[in-house]
């Protein structure tokens, strides 16, 4: 049963689907996991038990009785907790929301819950979502996957430990500049950011509502698939018959300077792996996302001020400084700049679409850099901000310009290679992702 923790989420549901497995089974052997685990305690803030034994008993039924929801009805995942879900508490990895408890799930956990899949609790996570190294004084920095002296990435950065560790078949996760893709690719696993608006926030605590999206961090593509379509409550697309025949372009732009030696190796070798099985490979060079880059801060910054500042200002001095000095910076962005900027981001977002309209994806590696590790980074306030800023860069690209997004893992540990598609056509993506899927095994 042990073996169970390490399936795909596809492969636990057709077994579940076949009668090898019984979804309280199941519940019982993650919930076991969990509490056994000597980071468990840095992972989860919460373990739902009574929540999940519940619904893995009803999925059961549904099971015997040959009324399952879905492909993933009985399968345990874990929430990022900022997620809300009814009377348990939701904090968003932030002391200024201590004792939140929330009187309704979330959108997509409704949605979850009705496609069968079983809520085991909540994860870690960057305080307010708002850094992508995962590093959290405050309430706790889960483990990496490779090497525990390092940050796992952030800010689903529980969420990404659940998974790796086999405490969770899936996770949930949110990406406004890189929350779901930099965990994932620094703990070999593979993340989807959906297009802006496809999944609804509501019943999120929000970072920036204009960037804010919600995706998986699981162990396929299939996976990543089938979980949209549960968070959304459609159908997930075919992905049974895998295109060869792929043009990809990689983004030369921002995207490949001052890459660390191994995230250049690893990227290097992923993309001969996807020559040899019948790509095409080109080059993109973009110039306006340059400037883009120039100005995005602000946008970020003013977006989170205008939500936390309350939170902020009445409680001075509770957030890890880092945030809080972040967070602040979005005070001094005047409405004429942050509407002028976004007036021109529009603009270069719609550049950007034509010159990447002839690809079926364009490749970078997920992350410029390596995790860095815990005692550096809390020691070097300017090392943290430069590192901070390498791990979220080429990741931001995809928030930046609205584009879906996978990253997937690569042969080297730590070091995942993206691929960003057009907006709105996040199935198109899923379906060349699961070719390169194929052509990196």
């Amino acid at each position: 049963m042990d073996d169970w923790r390490w399936m795909t989420a596809e492969a636990l549901g057709q077994s579940i689907a076949a009668g090898g497995i019984d979804p309280i089974d199941l519940c019982e052997v993650f919930l076991k996991a969990i509490a056994e685990h000597p980071d468990a305690k840095r992972i989860y803030t919460t373990v739902t038990e009574n929540r999940a034994r519940a619904e893995a008993k009803a999925a059961s039924a549904r099971a015997a009785s040959g009324l399952r929801r879905g492909p993933l009805d009985g399968v345990p995942v874990s929430w990022k907790d900022l997620f809300d879900s009814a009377g348990t508490v939701t904090e968003a990895g932030t002391r200024v929301l201590a004792g939140r408890v929330p009187q309704r799930d979330a959108h997509v956990l409704q949605n979850a819950t009705a496609a069968g899949l079983v809520c085991l609790g909540k994860t870690h996570m960057s305080e307010i979502a708002f850094s992508g190294l995962g590093i959290n004084p405050i309430t706790a920095t889960p483990p990496n996957r490779n090497n525990h002296d390092a940050v796992p990435g952030g800010s689903s950065s529980g969420a990404a430990a659940s998974v790796a560790f086999g405490l969770a078949a899936a996770a949930i996760g949110s990406d406004t500049g890189g929350s779901v893709r930099i965990p994932a690719a620094w703990n070999d696993l593979t993340g989807f950011k959906t297009t802006h608006g496809r999944l609804p926030l509501d019943g999120t605590v929000p970072l920036c509502l204009t960037f804010d999206t919600i995706g998986p961090l699981c162990r396929s593509v299939t996976d990543a698939a089938l979980l949209v379509a549960a968070l959304e409550g459609s159908r997930a697309p075919d992905l049974t018959a895998p295109r060869r025949d792929l043009n990809l372009a990689i983004l030369d732009t921002v995207a490949m300077h001052d890459l660390a030696p191994e995230p250049r190796t690893a990227f290097d070798a992923a993309v001969r792996d996807l020559k040899r099985a019948g790509a095409t490979v080109s080059h993109l060079k973009f110039a306006p996302l340059e400037e883009a880059f120039g100005f995005a801060g602000p946008l970020y910054t003013a977006d989170a001020w205008a939500w936390w500042r309350d939170l902020i200002t009445g409680h001075p001095g509770v957030m890890f400084a880092q945030i809080e000095e972040r967070v602040t910076a979005g005070r001094d962005v005047t409405a004429a700049d942050y509407i002028s900027n976004w007036t021109r981001l529009r603009d270069i977002r719609t550049a950007f679409a034509t010159a990447a309209a002839p690809y079926d994806a364009l490749l970078m590696p997920t992350a410029s850099i390596l995790p860095p590790e815990v005692a550096r980074l809390m020691a070097d306030n300017d090392y943290y901000k430069v590192q901070n800023l390498a791990a979220l860069r080429n990741t931001r690209i995809a928030n930046l310009m609205d584009l879906p997004a996978v990253t997937l893992p690569t042969a080297t540990k730590s070091c995942g290679i993206m691929l960003c598609g057009q907006k709105g056509r996040d199935d198109a993506l899923l379906r060349v992702a699961r070719a390169a899927e194929l052509a990196l095994a």
